[in-house]
Parts: structure tokens; sequence; C-alpha cells
């Protein structure tokens, strides 16, 4: 009897070390992949994920047979080049597209974002890819607009919270400002006479002039000058850091301005 419960003991008392030690092994590894900086978790995954909003051409949009196109699209894919990871796009409300990054939906956000200070306590940036601005987009052949000033009284299409809402908002006496979730419907009523100008960014107004030959026409005058950045969490310092090494490389060896005359018709990048 003595034997059989001294056996039992060894056998209970193996068993709690054994467990101790898985335990003890899956705490490491908990920790160990805790441990991994932003730029490791990537590369250990094999992917970067990057969120935008698909309606914003020339930069991110739909084409005929709805595949997601644009500037930011091949640009996010030549970052991944550089990482040696592949780039998966997860599509996102702009509205709460900052909320679904630090609810780590996706790793980054590349969709034409602009950087001001108010995101900039939210998020951290790359330096921008692009000094863009707000315009003035109007019917070929409305002589009665030619200056911001000339805004009043006047009905205005912009982009629901993008920084296009925010400059027409500084606009005194315009009669009706709306908004759309996307800036293609904007350019659609604009063309059909449901607005008499669109604000939006200077290369979007670019591709719409481009692709509506002389129906519209982009007015000379800034309403703003706006650097346009990649968002990432603000822990993530490693990821930026190599996501913006990668976007210096591109830059020198002339991607960047291929991808320019490719989506804008012209190199912004061209000193």
């Amino acid at each position: 009897m003595k034997k059989i419960i001294s056996l039992l003991c060894t056998i209970v008392l193996a068993g709690g070390v054994l467990a101790a030690c898985q335990k003890t092994q899956s705490t490491q590894g908990a920790k160990s992949a805790e441990n991994l900086n932003s730029l490791e978790r990537v590369q250990k995954a094999g992917v970067l994920t990057m969120g935008l909003n698909d309606t914003y051409p020339p930069m991110e949009f739909r084409d005929e047979s709805q595949k997601l196109v644009g500037f930011d699209i091949d640009l996010g894919q030549e970052i991944g080049k550089k990482l040696g990871v592949k780039v998966e796009v997860k599509t996102n409300d702009w509205k709460g597209i900052i909320l679904s990054l630090k609810s780590k939906k996706f790793d980054m956000i590349l969709s034409c974002m602009t950087i001001t200070d108010a995101r900039k306590q939210e998020i951290n940036f790359s330096e921008p890819y692009i000094v863009g601005g707000q315009r003035i987009v109007v019917k070929n052949g409305n002589t009665s607009i030619k200056t911001a000033e000339d805004l009043k009284g006047k009905t205005i299409g912009v982009q629901l919270g993008t920084t296009g809402e925010m400059a027409a908002n500084k606009i005194e006496g315009i009669k009706e400002l709306k908004k759309y979730d996307g800036v293609t419907e904007a350019f659609n009523d604009l063309t059909v006479g449901r607005v008499d100008a669109v604000i939006a960014d200077g290369q979007v107004g670019g591709f719409y002039l481009k692709k509506k030959g002389d129906e519209l026409v982009i007015l000379d005058a800034k309403l703003s000058q706006e650097p346009v950045g990649i968002g990432f969490r603000k822990e993530d310092t490693h990821l930026r850091d190599a996501v913006q090494k990668a976007l210096d490389e591109l830059k020198a060896d002339g991607t960047m301005s291929k991808l320019s005359e490719k989506w804008f018709g012209f190199d912004i990048y061209k000193n």
C-alpha cells in the first residue's frame, strides 16, 4: 500500500511540474510576441496592412471592374516590396479611419491623409509624400467664380470629413455646403449643375479634369497648402521609420515620379 501511495505521489508531482513547465513556456511565448516591435511584427507576419477609404480618385478608388486602384495603392505595393512583405488593403469609412487604426484594424493609414495638428495628437505621421492643397473646381464656362470670395451665395460640394470641408467652412456667405461620402459624387453633381463648385485636393481636381475633358476647370488659387502623410499608431515607431526609409528610396530612384505621371499627368516631385 505504501508503495502504491508513493507511486501516486510521484505521478501527481510529475504532472504538476509538467503543467508548470507548460505554463512557463506559454507565458514566455506570449511575452516574446509582446516584445516584438512593430516592424518585427509585420515582418514575422509577412503582411503589411494599410487602411484607406476607396472613394477618392485618383488616390484610391474602384475602376470599372471594381478593382481597387490609384496612386496610394501603387505606392503601398512599392513600400511592401522595400520591406519584403505582402501588402493587404483594408477599406474603411473615412470618418472612423483613425479610430480603426488605433483599434489595430490595420498597420497604417495610406489614404491621402493631410497632416494636421489635431491628427498629430492622435497618431504619428511619416514625412509628407505629397504637398497638396485645396482647390476650387467649376464647370467650364462658369465665369461667376474666379476666387474664393466668389463662392458667397453659391452651393458648394465637398467630401465629408476632409480638409476640403474644413476649407469650405472658413469661407463666409456660402449658400449651401453639400457634403458627400465620396468625392466622386460631388464631381458628378458639379457636372450636372447641382452644385456651383467643388473644393478638393489639387491632384484630385486634376484627375477629374483629365477624365472629363473640357467639362471642368480648376482655378489657380489655393485655399490651403497641405502636407499629406502616412499615419501610424503612436507606439509603432519602428514601422514608421522603416516606411519612411522606403519612401525616401522610392523618391530617390524615381519610382514616385513615375507614379505621379501615371495618376496626375505630371511629376509633382520635379524640382
